[in-house]
């Protein structure tokens, strides 16, 4: 996405059509956010209630594995004074290329994690 996400573009760009039809074709699957000001808005609020989502701590992102992905392809990333279109096709090709061992290794370090943020109060933890 290019520029600041907004509530209504988060709503009308990714949750309704993409998280709603993921969702929808995945019985039993839960939806996993964290607390940006977008993903609390009202209007995904009230589109998710459809849809079971695992309840986010405040401060809290390392609960998200895509977190994990991003900060791997941030320390990736060559440094750059480019335009936008050179960055994002960069990344792209870093997301690409990203081993999906690493993606295992964080999905299946979940339970820790959960465990770990239990066991801080719901703050955010070295995990």
């Amino acid at each position: 996405m290019r520029g600041t996400l907004t509530s209504q573009c988060y709503f009308d760009d990714i949750i309704r059509p993409h998280v709603g039809y993921f969702l929808n074709g995945l019985p039993g699957a839960i939806f996993q956010q964290d607390n940006a000001r977008p993903h609390t808005a009202s209007v995904a609020q009230v589109f998710l209630r459809h849809f079971q989502t695992l309840p986010s701590p405040a401060r809290s992102p390392n609960l998200s594995p895509v977190e994990h992905v991003w900060d791997q392809l941030k320390r990736q990333m060559p440094s750059c004074h480019s335009v936008h279109d050179y960055l994002e096709l960069a990344v792209q090709d870093l997301w690409a290329h990203l081993p999906q061992d690493n993606i295992s290794c964080l999905i299946n370090s979940m339970p820790d994690r959960v465990v770990a943020c239990i066991a801080a109060g719901g703050v955010s933890t070295r995990n």
